[in-house]
């Protein structure tokens, strides 16, 4: 018997921010994890800052209003 194909579907669903990462969990059951020194704007915020990000759209994008930076998924997945 095949397993059921998994189609993927790279919209964020979740996010949070470590001291030194920015970890992402994906629609799909994927979680992305990248270093917080590709953003040098989350990287000088403060974790009150980090902590408060949104959704852009129905996943494609996180931005975190307090330090004005936006980070679309795909191009995360490609630094990941």
């Amino acid at each position: 018997m095949t397993p059921p194909a998994i189609k993927p579907d790279p919209r964020a669903i979740d996010a949070f921010v470590t001291e030194d990462m920015i970890l992402v969990s994906l629609a799909d059951g994927r979680e992305l994890s990248v270093p917080l020194a590709w953003s040098e704007k989350l990287l000088a915020s403060s974790e009150a800052e980090r902590a408060n990000w949104q959704l852009v759209g129905t996943g494609e994008a996180l931005r975190w209003p307090d330090v004005d930076e936006e980070i679309a998924v795909v191009s995360l997945m490609r630094v990941a």
